[in-house]
């Protein structure tokens, strides 16, 4: 696809950019209605035909779990694990910038599936859940109160670690919107052991001091939006003598993992990334 389609694509789903303005430039970029309504069906989500987990798999526990969020508010998600009693280590999995998708559930469960109490958190339980209208999705995450949004995160920590079922040890993985959060809950939570982030971007580079936890940050060549700070947060945490891990995947653009969007998911990368996800978790989890 037209690399230009995919930036325009981006610059939707990230910027307020509606659906209207987007569709008229996407008509002149394909030079039609028909092409832009083909090309957009390749880079709308298709959830059903991306979930490699199926949500009754037998060795799984999956349920509904709800905590409390900050100024009252119950704050809701997806937590899956293995079956049996064993204590694990625990990862809350941040969603991208619509909410807590069939995808990110979907890849919850993955989580779940190589080992771990996997917490998919829901950003808008704030406002009663995601929406089913990704663009609503999309508009409410512009409106969560950032200090808010961050303790209800740290609270899912919190309740991740009291659970019988843990040992105690944390972790992070969050994508695009989520990556940035990896990065926020890095800084923001010494107990962390370990935060991965997909294509987010980045604190000020004064908050590195503040960050205890292995940083493994995944980034894609293509990605100029993302990558503009990639370079002044590097020095940052090598200044503050952080454990991390940085990678870039050239020619792959942002969100690269999301294997709904078969315009923009690109499968080596994905798997190359997600492996060494793993590993970490494995290393600091464990």
């Amino acid at each position: 696809m037209d690399q230009r389609i995919i930036n325009l694509f981006d610059e939707y789903t990230h910027k307020p950019l509606t659906r209207k303005e987007f569709m008229e430039r996407l008509v002149k970029l394909t030079g039609g209605m028909a092409l832009a309504m083909s090309a957009l069906n390749v880079l709308d989500s298709g959830y059903a035909e991306a979930a490699t987990v199926p949500d009754d798999d037998k060795n799984l526990v999956s349920e509904e779990v709800t905590w409390a969020g900050e100024a009252g508010v119950t704050m809701k998600g997806l937590l899956v694990h293995p079956k049996g009693k064993k204590k694990r280590g625990a990862v809350v999995v941040i969603h991208e910038n619509r909410g807590l998708t069939p995808h990110i559930k979907d890849v919850t469960r993955r989580v779940a599936k190589a080992g771990y109490l996997a917490l998919g958190v829901d950003a808008l339980s704030v406002f009663g859940g995601t929406p089913a209208n990704e663009d609503e999705g999309r508009t409410l995450i512009g409106k969560l109160d950032p200090q808010q949004n961050l303790n209800n995160y740290l609270r899912a920590f919190e309740y991740l670690r009291t659970r019988p079922d843990s040992n105690g040890k944390t972790g992070c993985v969050g994508f695009c919107w989520g990556g940035a959060m990896a990065n926020k809950l890095a800084v923001a939570d010494p107990k962390l052991n370990a935060a991965v982030g997909y294509y987010g971007t980045q604190p000020k580079a004064e908050d590195a001091a503040n960050i205890k936890a292995h940083l493994m940050l995944h980034y894609a060549g293509l990605d100029e939006r993302v990558n503009a700070g990639m370079v002044a947060w590097e020095q940052a945490l090598k200044a503050a003598g952080v454990k991390y891990e940085q990678y870039v995947y050239e020619g792959v653009n942002h969100a690269f993992n999301n294997d709904s969007s078969p315009a923009r998911y690109n499968e080596a990368a994905a798997k190359l990334a997600w492996g060494r996800t793993l590993r970490l978790f494995k290393d600091k989890l464990s």
